[in-house]
C-alpha cells in the first residue's frame, strides 16, 4: 500500500485518479484550494478509511509524508485560468517548486500532469516530444501556457540537481463524466449548449482540430507512467491520436443528444491553436498504452453525465 498525494484531487481528472488509486488499494491524501475543484466529484469515495481531504493551496508548502506525489493542481479551462492570471502562474510555479521540494524532503517519486499547451500553436504536426513548441509569452493565455512550460523546467532541473525521481506527462484536450458544464471548454460548451436548447457556438470557421482523450483512458496512462521504471522521466504525450474539427465534433454532440440547436460562428480567440495532435508513440512503446474509446462512446458517456446535471 502506498502513501499517495494527489494535488488538484477533487477536480475533473483528480477526482477519476482517486478513485483508480483507492480501487487498487493505496492510501490517498486528496490536496484542492476547491477553486475549480469540487467536493461532489470525490462524495462517493468519502466512505473509504483510505481516503483523506485537505484544503490546502499548493502556492504554500505542505508539510506531509507521501511515497508518490502527483501534482495536478492548476485551473485547465481558459474561462477559469484566466480569471487570475497571476495566481495561475503561481499555481503552476510556486506549486511545482513546493512539491518538489516535498518530494525532494520525503524522497518520493513526482509526476507533473504537463499540457499540450506547451507545444503553443504548433509548426510541427502532429507534436513529438521533442517538438519545442511556438508560445507566445505575453498573450493572454501565457499564464497558463508558460507557467506549465517554467514547471517543467523546474522538474528536470530538481531531477538534474538533486537526482529526483520525476515523471511528466504532456496531456491533451481529454473530456468525461465530472467536467465542469462552465468550464468553457469545447466538449462541456457543446454538450452543454445542444442539452439546453442553444446555438453551438464554434469560434472561427471551425476547421481547427484538436483530438479527444476520454477521461479513462487517460487515467490508465498516468497511473502507467507514474509505475515506469526509475530514470525515464518523459516528458510523454497522453492522449488520442484521433483528430477532429470542432464543426466535426458540434456535429457529432448533436447527433447524439438529439438536439435541435443551431450552429453559429463567432470570432477566434487570441492565441487560438489551429491544430492539436499528439504523437504518441513514446506513450505506445515506454507505458505499452495506447486509448481504448473512440469519440463517440466518450460523448455518450459524457452526455448521459450532463444530462444528469443539468437536470
Amino acid at each position: 500500500m502506498n502513501k499517495i498525494l494527489i494535488t488538484g484531487g477533487a477536480g475533473f481528472l483528480g477526482s477519476h485518479l482517486t478513485e483508480k488509486l483507492l480501487k487498487a488499494g493505496n492510501d490517498v491524501l486528496v490536496v484542492d484550494n476547491y477553486f475549480t475543484g469540487n467536493k461532489d466529484n470525490l462524495a462517493h469515495l468519502l466512505p473509504n478509511p483510505h481516503l483523506e481531504l485537505m484544503r490546502h493551496d499548493v502556492t504554500f508548502p505542505l508539510y506531509v509524508e507521501t511515497d508518490q506525489i502527483y501534482n495536478l493542481a492548476c485551473p485547465a479551462s481558459p474561462v477559469h485560468y484566466q480569471y487570475d492570471p497571476v495566481q495561475t502562474t503561481k499555481t503552476s510555479v510556486h506549486g511545482a517548486i513546493n512539491m518538489l521540494g516535498l518530494a525532494k524532503r520525503t524522497r518520493a517519486r513526482i509526476l507533473q500532469a504537463s499540457t499540450s499547451e506547451v507545444y503553443g500553436d504548433p509548426e510541427v504536426h502532429p507534436q513529438p516530444e521533442e517538438y519545442w513548441g511556438k508560445v507566445n509569452p505575453i498573450g493572454i493565455r501565457s499564464c497558463y501556457d508558460e507557467g506549465k512550460r517554467c514547471a517543467e523546467t523546474l522538474f528536470f532541473d530538481y531531477h538534474r540537481q538533486h537526482d529526483l525521481d520525476i515523471k511528466v506527462v504532456r496531456i491533451f484536450n481529454t473530456y468525461g463524466p465530472r467536467m465542469h458544464p462552465n468550464d468553457g471548454r469545447v466538449v462541456s460548451n457543446f454538450i452543454v449548449q445542444a442539452l439546453q436548447g442553444k446555438d453551438i457556438t464554434i469560434y472561427g470557421d471551425g476547421q481547427q482540430t484538436r483530438s479527444f482523450c476520454y477521461v479513462d483512458d487517460l487515467i490508465d496512462a498516468m497511473v502507467a507512467m507514474m509505475n515506469t521504471e526509475k530514470g525515464f522521466t518523459g516528458p510523454v504525450n497522453i492522449g488520442n491520436p484521433g483528430e477532429f474539427t470542432m464543426l466535426q465534433l458540434a456535429e457529432t454532440v448533436l447527433k447524439l443528444s438529439g438536439s435541435k440547436s443551431k450552429i453559429i460562428h463567432q470570432s477566434l480567440p487570441s492565441d487560438d491553436p489551429k491544430q492539436r495532435q499528439p504523437n504518441i508513440d513514446l506513450a505506445k512503446a515506454k507505458l505499452g498504452w495506447q486509448p481504448k474509446v473512440n469519440l463517440e462512446d466518450g460523448l455518450k458517456e459524457t452526455i448521459a453525465y450532463f444530462k444528469k446535471v443539468i437536470a
